[in-house]
């Protein structure tokens, strides 16, 4: 993947991140479980942005 595409998966980590913590709060019982499950992978996802922007060659052998 192209070094934009890692600032993409960071920025959209970050808008789940805002999203999910917000909804979460906002929502009503079952819907607030996925809200906080958005935010989770919204972690997740700009964290591994981060790494793949720091070493870009960490998942290849």
């Amino acid at each position: 993947m192209t070094p934009i595409v890692h600032w993409i998966i960071i920025v959209a980590g970050l808008l789940a991140i805002g999203w999910g913590l917000q909804a979460a709060h906002r929502l009503r019982f079952p819907f607030d479980i996925l809200a906080a499950l958005v935010a989770l992978i919204g972690l997740i996802s700009a964290l591994l942005g981060a790494l793949l922007v720091a070493v870009p060659g960490f998942f290849q052998g």
